[in-house]
């Protein structure tokens, strides 16, 4: 893996997107269709799943998922759709099946591998077969513990897009991290301003004092810099071991960790949804859901070793509460940003140095905003193509 410092890896004459990306609720309907429906997103952790017929809800845009553990213990995912007259089967967000999942309107059943197994009365039909109606599967994947999902009826094959980052952060063992505690926060922004903030540390000095003590706002250096991951290191400084309110290990470092990584905190985008940052003895990530145009959710979760979960010993919420105040933080400045872009004076102007992943981003957002099938061409559609793409108008019918 090759570092570069933030700033070398910024594309030239590269300026921010234009207004109607965070204003459009067209072009919110266009992210959802290209993006979210298309792409690998973050769901959550297999942990989630403890014992078999444990089900979630997972709402993306207009459609819902209903993901559960079979009661042969593997994950599976179905739309939250009855084959009869489309009902929503599952109102809940959690909760435990029997050994069947039942639609309340007229009891279809179906079994927990999606097949219908319960259809009354639909014996009177000529020609029915129970196994032509099975429920709408979703495809699912685990990593890392992570498990991921894609809306499409054949998507693009995870290991495939997930390729650059297989095996790389094995050191962190994160598939045997538990959750030591979850936070949700509704954020007043577009999604892709809380993305944006999460990609660069310019704003660190003025919006994060505490932040900056411990490490050195300009002392990114990112191995991933361009496509649907992007990411790296910044060190801390020399008398900060971690980043938490004290500044010193909130327990002991993960196990598998050496070397310089016991010195420094890895950042990564993981498209579209995915926040995941790696300190030397917690993983803590973020989910992000958007919620409207100027509106999203954001999920953070800190993962500890077991150990220090069961022990009680440590003092993980020097971790957390650190966190916590710094989220605040950067949710009041993207809710003041989504004020700002909103304005018709908002234009677009240059990217700094540091914040050359956001200019990365942005190229790779356009590119499968203007997409086919989930799929980017393989020489990216500049943006006043995806403009055209989009026939963007506003709310009065204008063209942008």
């Amino acid at each position: 893996m090759t570092f570069k410092k933030t700033a070398e890896t910024l594309y030239p004459n590269a300026t921010t997107l234009k207004r109607e990306y965070y204003t459009n609720p067209n072009i919110l309907e266009e992210e959802y269709d290209k993006i979210f429906s298309v792409n690998w997103v973050c769901a959550g952790r297999t942990s989630d799943f403890q014992e078999n017929l444990q089900y979630q809800v997972l709402n993306i845009g207009e459609e819902s998922v209903i993901i559960l553990r079979d009661d042969q213990g593997e994950l599976k995912a179905f739309y939250n759709v009855c084959r009869h007259r489309g009902t929503r089967i599952c109102n809940n967000s959690s909760g435990k099946f029997s050994k069947s999942i039942q639609c309340g309107y007229h009891g279809w059943t179906y079994d927990l591998k999606g097949q219908l197994i319960g259809a009354p009365h639909m014996e009177e039909i000529s020609g029915f077969d129970k196994q032509d109606f099975p429920l709408h599967p979703v495809a699912i994947a685990e990593w890392e513990g992570f498990i991921f999902i894609n809306l499409m009826d054949e998507p693009e094959e995870f290991e495939q897009f997930f390729e650059p980052l297989i095996g790389r952060f094995n050191a962190w063992g994160l598939p045997d991290l538990v959750t030591e505690e979850t936070k949700e926060y509704a954020v007043r922004s577009n999604w892709k301003l809380v993305v944006q903030n999460y990609c660069e540390c310019y704003h660190c000095p003025i919006l994060h004092p505490e932040l900056s003590a411990i490490h050195y706002y300009m002392g990114g250096r990112n191995d991933l810099y361009d496509g649907p991951f992007l990411g790296g290191y910044i060190d801390f400084n020399k008398d900060k071991k971690s980043i938490t309110e004290s500044g010193e290990l909130s327990c002991p470092p993960l196990e598998g960790l050496k070397g310089d990584d016991l010195n420094r905190v890895y950042y990564y985008y993981i498209f579209p949804n995915m926040l995941l940052s790696m300190h030397p003895d917690y993983v803590m990530y973020h989910s992000v859901w958007p919620k409207g145009v100027d509106a999203c959710k954001v999920t953070c979760r800190w993962l500890f070793s077991k150990e220090t979960v069961n022990s009680g010993n440590y003092n993980t919420k020097d971790a957390i509460n650190f966190w916590d105040m710094t989220n605040n933080q950067d949710w009041y400045i993207s809710e003041l940003s989504q004020l700002g872009v909103q304005s018709k004076k908002y234009f677009p102007s240059p990217y700094s140095g540091q914040e050359s992943l956001l200019a990365a981003f942005d190229k790779f957002y356009l590119s499968r905003l203007g997409s086919v099938n989930g799929r980017s061409s393989q020489h990216p559609i500049g943006q006043s193509e995806i403009d055209t793409n989009l026939n963007v108008t506003s709310s009065d019918g204008r063209p942008y």
